[in-house]
């Protein structure tokens, strides 16, 4: 069954609670995604985007993942 924008922005909110969180995509498979949270200062975008995956809940794992592809924005707030 294909993931929505609001399911990944229900798993990444559960992660992130305070984070600017913003999911686009309808076609069940592609996704673009834009996380702005505190907890990303000091990291590097591959350790943000690590921090990304992990609470997407291998949504993205291997050939039977239910998100073929995200478009990932990470960073600290201004």
């Amino acid at each position: 069954m294909p993931i929505t924008a609001h399911e990944i922005e229900t798993l990444l909110r559960a992660s992130f609670p305070d984070a600017r969180i913003k999911v686009d995509g309808d076609d069940g498979a592609h996704f673009a995604a834009q996380v702005v949270d505190e907890s990303f200062r000091g990291m590097n975008r591959v350790q943000q985007q690590r921090s990304v995956y992990a609470a997407l809940k291998g949504k993205m794992d291997g050939s039977n993942g239910e998100l073929h592809a995200l478009a990932l924005t990470t960073k600290a707030p201004d």
